[in-house]
């Protein structure tokens, strides 16, 4: 399996560290590129990380927490090779993989539980791009 990549601010370490139980009982290793704390701290000093590592096909995946999730997606969003996908209900991550090939999930740590970031996350990793009629629309996307 390939790596995933991890983010969080203080406010989405906890539910980062529900995820990595997550991805470890299903078998997928991953890289932690922090916070480590509750401490209070920046989402984008994890985020820029991430997001360097899925575009440089370290990681093949992302998983990325703050507050409400708007934060950290908005700086994920800045890397032109990332479609990062707010996601607080399975069908909003199953859509973006389907229609959007999101390459990370992001959720917001105040706003769910583990039990709904669980359903999330199965909806999230075993949903396929379904290309076709969304491809050309990805492509439409900038990218340098």
């Amino acid at each position: 399996m390939k790596q995933i990549g991890l983010a969080s601010d203080h406010a989405g370490f906890e539910l980062k560290e529900y995820v990595k139980t997550w991805l470890a009982a299903k078998g997928y290793p991953y890289k932690d590129f922090g916070t480590y704390s509750t401490e209070s701290c920046d989402y984008a000093d994890f985020a820029h990380p991430l997001a360097l590592a899925v575009e440089a096909g370290e990681c093949y995946q992302g998983v990325a927490v703050c507050g409400s999730g708007e934060g950290i997606g908005m700086t994920l969003n800045k890397h032109q090779g990332i479609r990062a996908a707010l996601c607080w209900i399975p069908e909003i991550a199953r859509l973006a993989r389907q229609h959007n090939d999101a390459n990370v999930l992001v959720m917001p740590g105040r706003f769910i539980d583990t039990e709904m970031a669980d359903k999330i996350l199965n909806e999230f990793f075993s949903t396929g791009f379904e290309g076709g009629r969304h491809q050309k629309r990805i492509e439409k996307m900038p990218v340098k």
